[in-house]
């Protein structure tokens, strides 16, 4: 990976123009709509894997300006994606799931460089509820038994989601719990499991459910995606918040703080 000098980790005081969109499927359509929609903010340019006249097959054959790259591709890209970002010195929305723990280091060594957001969900709603899962595992301790359920289209790869797994990381005490992915047979459930429930089918965009389960009462809270423009919005707001700050690793927590 490579390295930049003090410098570039200076604070960036510019206004968000122009976005360089890397993957063009349906959340990349997604975000080119939601940027149309957006005063004073333009597409610079789009990579993905069916290039046109308007598309680029490379990031290496982009010579267009732009203020931030903005990622919905594939985890795959990672080395690409930093390089490119490295190379140019321009901040980074990375809004991709399914990286191992390698990826992730590498994605918080380029952070020395250069400014990058990065989430497994980009919106706010989701987010919120991360840190009201927090506070209700810390204060409803083991009294309770907890329960996640997550739903999406079927065309999604990985399970459980990332957003199940950012959810499941912000419960008290995780490393604590056992997970059960899914339930069969005959056996009691344990005390200190937490089960974790995927469902894909048709056209959901996405559905995050927590059960905190005690005696003669429950608790359940749901976030429900009624469309992928969320996350597109989602991620506007963190290239916007990433043109006004150094380097660094931020996360959509640290943006919810700012107006």
């Amino acid at each position: 990976m490579m390295t930049k000098d003090k410098q570039n980790t200076a604070p960036r005081t510019a206004a968000l123009q122009k976005i360089l969109i890397i993957g063009y499927g349906k959340m990349g359509h997604v975000l080119e709509d939601a940027i149309a929609d957006t005063p004073d903010t333009t597409v610079a340019a789009i990579v993905g894997k069916t290039p046109d006249a308007d598309v680029y097959a490379e990031l290496s054959a982009i010579d267009t300006p732009f203020d931030c790259l903005v990622d919905f591709s594939h985890h795959s890209n990672i080395n690409k994606v930093l390089r490119y970002a490295q190379e140019k010195n321009k901040p980074l929305v990375m809004a991709v799931t399914g990286f191992n723990e390698t990826q992730r280091q590498q994605i918080a060594d380029a952070a020395t460089c250069i400014p990058i957001v990065f989430a497994q969900n980009m919106s706010a709603g989701v987010n919120i509820l991360k840190g009201v899962i927090a506070h209700l595992s810390r204060a409803l301790g083991d009294g309770f038994d907890i329960e996640l359920i997550e739903k999406h289209h079927n065309q999604k790869e990985d399970s459980p989601s990332g957003t199940a797994k950012m959810l499941l990381a912000a419960i008290h005490q995780i490393e604590d719990k056992t997970l059960v992915y899914g339930r069969e047979g005959y056996k009691k459930r344990a005390k200190n499991e937490i089960g974790v429930h995927s469902v894909r089918g048709g056209t959901i965009a996405g559905e995050h459910t927590i059960l905190f389960a005690g005696h003669d009462e429950i608790i359940e809270i749901k976030h429900t995606a009624l469309s992928k423009r969320i996350f597109a919005d989602g991620a506007i707001r963190a290239a916007r918040f990433a043109v006004t700050h150094g380097a660094g690793l931020y996360g959509m927590d640290d943006i919810l703080k700012t107006k």
